[in-house]
């Protein structure tokens, strides 16, 4: 992995955190960095505890209004729908 030196500007207590977390693990700063930013990195994609909440609140509110019918009745009218979009357009022109 080819390595790139860049520079940061961050506030004493980081600086901190950052070199204790660094002689606990017995690893170099940068090191730490990598990895902090790699889990970083891989939660951003990941909803909130918040947000999941709102989600399930939302799912749970509307799932039931959602209408129950029989599979058979749904099928029977996806057929009728495919069959009237094969006849083709309009059976009378558009004025």
């Amino acid at each position: 992995m080819a390595s790139v030196k860049v520079t940061f500007t961050v506030d004493v207590e980081t600086v901190a955190r950052l070199r204790t977390a660094a002689e606990r693990l017995r690893i170099p700063q940068s090191q730490v960095v990598r990895e902090a930013i790699a889990e970083y990195g891989a939660r951003v994609g990941r909803l909130s505890e918040t947000e999941r909440t709102a989600m399930l609140k939302a799912f749970d509110r509307l799932v039931p209004a959602v209408p129950r019918r029989a599979a058979a009745a749904v099928d029977a009218e996806l057929r009728q729908l495919r069959a009237a979009r094969r006849q083709g357009g309009r059976a009378t022109s558009a004025r």
